[in-house]
């Protein structure tokens, strides 16, 4: 999957490169993340490449603003990409390279507290996404059978981000317990011998 897929997604309905910054901030944050230095180059190519086109329309307020548009190149592309079957193995978890090598630093108390932040990060995250299930739920009820083709693929979606996010809570938990009983079990655990840690003994074959 490709950022450039995720904008020609957005794209169906036309919309500003600010539009499409709030779009992954309140709607495809929980499978997507983009900041503007990456949607508008992004943009860019597209329109190169044809798929999209924009235009400069005025603003209700503030200066003009470009609109981006889906083309049929663009559309045959999205499509293409759908027709694809399912984009695995692209996942990359930053904090899961970041704790595979944590213990160079030699303090487990460390760790924890590395644990901890990341449980209180996606607890919020948590949070914010059944507060959105909720608002869908209580405008549309609670049968997503029911709903409309978008609205039914959205919130497929969005139940998938709920379990993704509340399991890595539920990690973050068996992970923080393990440390306290390691802690527990062994006071200077983790604390740096100056040399290198034998994988042998502290992790499992």
């Amino acid at each position: 999957m490709s950022l450039e897929h995720i904008l020609l997604g957005l794209l169906r309905e036309p919309a500003t490169g600010y539009d499409l910054k709030n779009a992954f901030s309140e709607s495809v944050r929980h499978f997507w993340s983009a900041e503007l230095s990456q949607i508008y180059p992004t943009l860019k190519r597209l329109e190169q490449r044809r798929m999209l086109r924009s235009r400069v329309e005025p603003s209700p307020k503030g200066p003009n603003r470009r609109v981006y548009t889906l083309t049929d190149e663009g559309r045959t592309e999205l499509l293409r990409w759908l027709h694809s079957g399912p984009a695995v193995g692209t996942e990359r978890f930053a904090y899961l390279a970041q704790l595979y090598f944590m213990d160079a630093i030699g303090d487990l108390r460390e760790t924890r507290a590395f644990m901890t932040a990341l449980r209180d990060h996606l607890s919020s995250w948590l949070a914010q996404l059944r507060a959105v299930e909720r608002d869908v739920i209580a405008a549309y009820g609670d049968a997503p059978e029911r709903y409309g083709d978008a609205g039914f693929h959205r919130f497929a979606a969005l139940r998938m981000g709920i379990h993704s996010v509340g399991s890595k809570v539920a990690w973050c938990d068996e992970t923080l317990a393990a440390i306290d009983r390691r802690l527990a079990s062994a006071p200077r655990a983790g604390a740096g011998s100056g040399g290198e840690p034998d994988h042998r003994k502290e992790f499992p074959s």
